[in-house]
C-alpha cells in the first residue's frame, strides 16, 4: 500500500490559501492592514535634536547622566542611550541580534550582552565582537536642552 500524500498537502495548501484570504481589501476594517509586512530599519544616523517631545513622553535620562564615551542601559524601556562624543547622543535597541538578549552594560566603548559575549560600538550599534552579525537597530531620541525622551 502506498502513501497517499496528496490530500493532506491539498488540505495544507487550502488552509493557506484560506488564511492569506482573511481580510479586508476595501481599507475599511478599523485600521486593520493586511497589506505589506514592516521592514526593518536602517540605523539613523542622528537622533532629533532640540526638538519637542511630544505630549505626555516621560524623559528618559538627563544628559548629564549618560558618560561621554559610554552609555546607559534602560532595559525596561529596551533601550540602550549612548553619548560617543561629548554632546552627541545615540540611541539602539537593546535587545541583542545574536539571540534576543537585553544588553546590560556599556563599557570601554561597547555596549555589552551577557548571553554570548556579543559586543557592539557605541558610536553607531555596529558588531565590534560577534557572535552577533548585525548592528543593533538605531531607536528615536528627542534631546531637548538637557533632558533625553524616546521618540
Amino acid at each position: 500500500m502506498t502513501s497517499r500524500a496528496t490530500p493532506r498537502r491539498t488540505v495544507l495548501f487550502a488552509a493557506a490559501a484560506l488564511t492569506t484570504g482573511c481580510g479586508s481589501d476595501d481599507g475599511g476594517d478599523g485600521g486593520t492592514s493586511t497589506s505589506t509586512p514592516a521592514t526593518p530599519s536602517a540605523p539613523a544616523a542622528t537622533p532629533s535634536v532640540d526638538a519637542t517631545p511630544s505630549a505626555g513622553a516621560a524623559p528618559l535620562a538627563k544628559t548629564a547622566g549618560i558618560p561621554v564615551g559610554g552609555g546607559t542601559v534602560f532595559a525596561k524601556e529596551k533601550v540602550v542611550v549612548t553619548q560617543p562624543t561629548a554632546g552627541e547622543f545615540k540611541a539602539f535597541s537593546a535587545i541583542c541580534t545574536h539571540q534576543g538578549c537585553t544588553v546590560n552594560k556599556v563599557a570601554d566603548g561597547t555596549i555589552n550582552c551577557p548571553c554570548h559575549g556579543s559586543k557592539f560600538r557605541v558610536a553607531d550599534g555596529s558588531v565590534a565582537a560577534g557572535p552577533a552579525s548585525r548592528p543593533l537597530p538605531a531607536e528615536q531620541i528627542i534631546v531637548s536642552e538637557d533632558t533625553i525622551t524616546l521618540a
